[in-house]
């Protein structure tokens, strides 16, 4: 017997649409793209998926995902990246098209990070992997 197609969800574009309606990042850009006029120093936070693994067994994707977050000055990226790494747990347990979030699970917490293309970003990194069950 065939098994139906797995339709994986663009994880990159849940956890942006995820983290945008959180109240404690009002104000904040979050997306997967820098946005055209960034120079590292507003509060902004980039998505990006850098990985993860399919385990057909359990019909779970489990993507890595790193979060750039900045900030205009090393105080504020760091109150921000700790507002977001909160934020982003929030997300288990949500659906999002037909996909349903069932963990998170934090790889590597936010770290300093310079921003070597940005002389003036305060930049910190962080990796979370979600553990989502596609349609």
């Amino acid at each position: 017997m065939t098994q139906p197609p797995v339709i994986f969800p663009d994880v990159e574009r849940l956890v942006v649409d995820h983290l945008k309606n959180r109240p404690e990042l009002t104000g904040v850009v979050v997306d997967n793209r820098t946005p055209p006029d960034f120079d590292g120093t507003q509060r902004t936070v980039l998505v990006s998926r850098s990985g993860g693994t399919w385990v057909e067994d359990l019909h779970l994707d489990q993507p890595l995902i790193d979060l750039e977050v900045y900030g205009p000055d090393k105080p504020t990226a760091h109150t921000l990246a700790m507002a977001t790494r909160t934020a982003l747990l929030t997300v288990r347990g949500t659906t999002y098209g037909t996909a349903y979030v069932t963990d998170v699970a934090e790889t590597e917490g936010p770290r300093w990070l310079p921003d070597h293309l940005h002389a003036g970003a305060s930049r910190y990194f962080s990796t979370t992997r979600l553990f989502v069950r596609p349609a």
